[in-house]
């Protein structure tokens, strides 16, 4: 249990009890009202509303209490919401989070920063990850969509399971694809010889297949588009690692961590891999939605790097 007192001064912008408490600690207002209502919030020793009328002086006390294992906390992390309505929600997810809380990541998730902004989300895969239908890895930048009610998410896991979700992917890759367009076709599973990691070489995998398209070529890397036909974990990841053309900066597959081009070296502290663009079906109308979302700034200044110092050289 946490508990924290503040003085009101003058110089407060403030004037409603829950507005105050939240500029103060950084608690998302919702989060405080709750609070509020289970009488852990006192002004001058009593219990009031959240929207008590502050006034200098006050001395307002906060209770937070320890959250038990398995309970999303709100956490107010900005997102950028490409989509929004009462079934689904489109976030374009920054590189380093997570998707939901798990060993060593309690906090900082995509989960906790949407259950503090979204009033509803599906109550399939509560506690921890509601309504989420697919996954990016912590290090994959891009587009995820999470179902807000019941209905949407049966519809969007029929969807996948169907193939008719159609996901796109930018992935920076070393060295020179041999085709410009290509597709590879396999099974992934887990590795025999490190069952953290996946594999194509396994005893029990499942069907994979990866398409792609080169976008432009530098002296050691290839920018490509891929569309992946199946879900399989980590399977962009996987598959170019098996052939020879790991994603620049996976420290799993391939571990190509940086470029050493001429009079200068270029390190990737994480993947350079981005979900680009998202087709589906709206689970309540029908309607076709597609939604796309620009490289992120470390992707689009290390292709920058690659590509002036290959005109310098």
């Amino acid at each position: 249990m946490q508990k924290t007192v503040y003085n009101v001064s003058r110089e407060t912008k403030a004037n409603r009890l829950d507005a105050f408490i939240s500029s103060e600690s950084g608690l998302t207002r919702s989060h405080i009202q709750k609070l509020i209502k289970q009488e852990l919030v006192t002004v001058n020793s009593h219990p009031e509303k959240a929207g008590y009328k502050i006034k200098e002086g006050d001395r307002i006390e906060l209770i937070i209490p320890d959250e038990p294992e398995g309970i999303l906390v709100p956490e107010d992390i900005p997102l950028d919401i490409i989509w929004e309505d009462k079934y689904i929600i489109v976030v374009n997810k920054p590189p380093h989070m997570v998707i939901y809380p798990a060993a060593g990541n309690k906090s900082g998730t995509l989960m906790n920063a949407l259950i503090s902004g979204c009033e509803k989300l599906s109550s399939i895969g509560a506690p921890l990850r509601p309504g989420i239908v697919h996954r990016l890895d912590k290090d994959t930048s891009g587009l995820i969509v999470i179902a807000k009610d019941d209905m949407a998410y049966y519809d969007l896991v029929k969807q996948f399971k169907n193939k008719e979700i159609e996901k796109q992917y930018l992935a920076l890759l070393y060295g020179g694809l041999k085709t410009d367009r290509g597709e590879i076709k396999t099974a992934i599973g887990r590795s025999v010889s490190d069952r953290k990691k996946m594999s194509t070489k396994t005893r029990r995998g499942k069907e994979a297949i990866t398409r792609f398209e080169v976008l432009q070529r530098f002296n050691s890397a290839t920018l490509a588009k891929v569309r992946i036909l199946t879900g399989r974990t980590h399977q962009i990841r996987v598959h170019f690692a098996s052939v020879g053309h790991p994603v620049l900066g996976d420290k799993t597959y391939g571990k190509k961590t940086s470029l050493k081009l001429k009079q200068k070296t270029i390190n990737f502290s994480r993947q350079m891999l981005h979900a680009c663009s998202l087709k589906l079906s709206h689970p309540a109308s029908g309607e076709i939605l597609e939604f796309s979302a620009p490289l992120p700034e470390d992707m689009e200044k290390a292709i920058e790097e690659i590509f002036m110092k290959q005109n310098l050289s």
